[in-house]
């Protein structure tokens, strides 16, 4: 007796669709904590406790959700996670995981006067720091063949730098509490922060030759390359923390025209690259080969160079006194705020997306498991 071979179930388009999101997770998706943090900061220094506070709980469960999404890829996925590890395009993301933890330390310093979970997290942030530098650059370094640099290279790298001085951020706000008077924690935070600006030397010079040297097309204008400004911004905002701490320290009151003089240059940078990155985003979506705006995770690596900005201009009008940076910081402080908005909306567009998706599995799942068992019977009396 032959006995009849039930067909595999269809896979269900949810179940794919997920499991190819979470396969091509991007490294860089802990911008949208570093730009949630960041508008939340500005918001507070500037008087905005309630959506401080608001983009703070935001912040929260998607700090943890991140973290979860990124054991599961590891699980599920490790050969995926090892790949976007060695890659050009993809791994200098990592960083974003550093410089998410320690924007969120800032705000629980900041916003609730956590000082304990702040400082546990600036122990995360270092050692986060520590395997990203030397796992993601040392693989890079050894990986056989290598793209061209014209391939290799774009703004997403100068998150190494932003991670650097996340790190010095919180650093003065959470161990140099812990350890008053130490100068030694002073030593290593400038020595820190200096080294983030050699980075920024270092790779802005290959952006900025790849820029003006070889062929650029707006595809390649990738939203990161707003952390041209963003680097050098969180750069002001670690020399302007340094320098505040210089009037108990010996050795930062030595430093302190040197650090005063080079967060300056940090700012004039910062400042003169607005104009050039509107202008080549004008020509990325307004050209004649315009690239239509639609939602990515990459366009929070534009939102956090915005915020950022607004930040620094309002520390370093206190560091020099001048009256007119903090209107300059309110007005960046409301793009950032507007740009947020959007980014979120857009967010929120790919949920309903998996909601509408979930609706229309569960329908084909539904109409493809057939009657019910006892349908018929009941079908036949009531005939």
């Amino acid at each position: 007796m032959e006995t009849a071979v039930r067909p595999e179930p269809a896979p269900s388009p949810l179940r794919e669709h997920l499991a190819a999101g979470l396969k091509g997770l991007h490294p860089a998706y802990f911008a949208l904590v570093m730009a949630t943090g960041i508008v939340s900061i500005v918001s507070d220094v500037l008087g905005l406790r309630e959506a401080a506070a608001l983009l703070f709980w935001l912040n929260v469960p998607a700090y943890a959700v991140l973290w979860l999404l990124v054991a599961a890829r590891a699980l599920r996925y490790p050969r995926a996670l090892a790949a976007d590890l060695a890659s050009h395009q993809r791994g200098p993301g990592f960083f974003t995981s550093v410089a998410a933890t320690c924007v969120l330390g800032l705000q629980l310093v900041l916003l609730r006067g956590d000082a304990a979970a702040a400082l546990a997290l600036w122990w995360v942030g270092m050692l986060l720091w520590c395997a990203c530098t030397y796992a993601v650059f040392v693989a890079l370094a050894v990986r056989d063949p290598k793209p061209t640099l014209g391939e290799g290279i774009n703004g997403g790298w100068l998150v190494a730098v932003v991670a650097t001085q996340s790190v010095v951020v919180l650093g003065t706000r959470a161990l140099v509490p812990r350890y008053p008077g130490s100068e030694a924690v002073l030593f290593f935070l400038a020595s820190l922060w200096l080294c983030g600006g050699m980075l920024y030397v270092w790779m802005i010079s290959l952006i900025f030759y790849r820029y003006m040297f070889f062929r650029f097309s707006p595809s390649d204008l990738m939203p990161p390359y707003w952390i041209n400004m963003g680097a050098v911004a969180i750069s002001v905002v670690a020399g302007t923390s340094l320098a505040a701490l210089a009037p108990g320290s010996a050795f930062l009151g030595a430093l302190l025209p040197f650090v005063k003089g080079l967060t300056l240059m940090f700012w004039a940078t910062a400042t003169w690259w607005i104009p050039m990155l509107v202008l080549l985003g004008i020509w990325r979506h307004g050209g004649p080969s315009r690239i239509r705006i639609a939602y990515d995770p990459l366009y929070w690596g534009l939102v956090f160079p915005l915020g950022m900005y607004a930040l620094c201009t309002y520390r370093l009008g206190e560091l020099f006194a001048m009256p007119v940076l903090p209107w300059v910081a309110r007005t960046f402080a409301t793009v950032a705020l507007a740009a947020w908005l959007l980014t979120a909306f857009g967010l929120a567009g790919r949920f309903l997306q998996l909601v509408v998706l979930a609706v229309r599995s569960l329908h084909a799942e539904r109409g493809a498991a057939g009657p019910q068992p006892g349908s018929l019977e009941r079908m036949a009396r009531r005939s």
